[in-house]
C-alpha cells in the first residue's frame, strides 16, 4: 500500500521511489502540534522503520512553516490538566521524537519560514537539517512560563549546553544563519532552492550502502560516554561485521570495476 493511504488527517505523506516525503499538513495554524499530529508522527515513522524500499524520509511543512511549535487550542487544554495528564502528554511529545530519532532510514529536515519550540525538536532529531534563508528559529518557551524539555535531549546534542543557555533562557528568535553557525543546521540555502539542496543531499544518501548509513546511525547514537576501552572494541566489532558483509563486498567490486553498486538509486525528478 503506498504511503499516500496511510489515512492521516494532519500529514500528508507520499513515496517517491525510494524517497518518503511526510510532510505536517496543517498550514492554516503554520503546522503546529496538536495531540493528533504527534500521534501521526509517531505512528508515519514507525511505520517507515519497518518499509524496506523507502531509504531516505525527508520531513518537511506544507504551506508557508515548517512548524510553529504547540497549538494555541491544545496548549490552553494542557493548562487544565493534572499532573498525571501532563506527564502522559510530555510522553506522547518523546515518543515521537525518539521515534524521528532512531529511525533506521536518514531523515532530512527541511525548514522553512518559522521552526519555533517543537519544530527546533524536529529539526534537531533529524539527522540532517537544511534551513531555507529567512527561517525564523525560536525556543521561546521560557516566555509562556515553561521550558524546552522534551525536545531539550536533541537539542542539546545539535548546539551544545553553552549555546543553549543562551537560547534556552533568553527564549531569543534566531535566524538561519545563526542556527547555521550553532549547528542546529547543516546548510543554508534560497528559499527557491531548498527543493534542490534537498535533490543533492538525497542522491547522496541514495548512493550510500543502506545497510552501512544503518549502521552508521547506530555507532553514532551509541558512541557518546563510552570509555576509550568501550569505544575500542564497538568500533572494531562493528568495522569487522560490515567489512564481511555482502554489502561491503558489492561496494568494493564496483569501485574495483568503476560502476555504481547495486543499491544505487537515481531519484526520481
Amino acid at each position: 500500500m503506498n504511503a499516500a493511504d496511510g489515512g492521516f488527517r494532519r500529514l500528508r505523506v507520499l513515496d517517491e521511489g525510494a524517497v518518503r516525503r511526510i510532510a505536517l499538513a496543517r498550514p492554516e495554524v503554520r503546522n503546529a502540534f496538536d495531540d493528533e499530529l504527534i500521534g501521526e508522527l509517531t505512528a508515519a515513522f514507525a511505520a517507515v522503520a519497518a518499509e524496506s524500499a523507502t531509504r531516505v524520509v525527508v520531513l518537511q511543512g506544507d504551506g508557508p512553516s515548517f512548524c510553529a511549535g504547540a497549538d494555541i487550542a491544545w496548549m490552553r487544554k494542557a493548562g487544565g490538566y493534572g499532573r498525571s495528564e501532563n506527564e502522559a502528554d510530555a510522553a506522547r511529545m518523546a515518543n515521537m521524537l525518539r521515534a524521528i530519532d532512531l529511525c533506521p532510514k536518514p531523515v532530512l529536515a527541511l525548514a522553512h519560514g518559522h521552526a519555533i519550540g517543537g519544530g527546533v525538536g524536529l529539526v534537531a532529531a533529524a539527522d540532517i537539517a537544511i534551513a531555507a534563508e529567512g527561517t525564523v528559529f525560536s525556543l521561546a518557551e521560557v516566555k509562556l512560563g515553561i521550558l524546552p524539555a522534551v525536545i531539550s535531549p536533541y537539542v542539546l546534542r545539535a548546539i551544545g549546553a553553552r549555546q543553549a543557555r543562551d537560547l534556552f533562557l533568553t527564549g531569543e528568535r534566531f535566524d538561519a544563519a545563526h542556527a547555521l553557525r550553532i549547528g542546529l543546521v547543516h546548510a543554508v540555502v534560497p528559499g527557491a532552492e531548498l527543493e534542490a539542496a534537498a535533490g543533492r543531499k538525497i542522491a547522496a544518501l541514495l548512493s550510500s550502502g543502506p545497510e552501512a548509513v544503518e549502521a552508521a546511525k547506530k555507532l553514532i547514537a551509541r558512541m557518546p560516554g563510552l570509555s576509550p576501552e568501550a569505544a575500542t572494541a564497538l568500533t572494531v566489532e562493528t568495522i569487522a561485521a560490515r567489512r564481511a558483509s555482502e554489502e561491503a563486498r558489492e561496494g568494493l567490486s564496483a569501485f574495483l570495476e568503476k560502476r555504481a553498486p547495486r543499491w544505487s538509486v537515481t531519484p526520481k525528478a
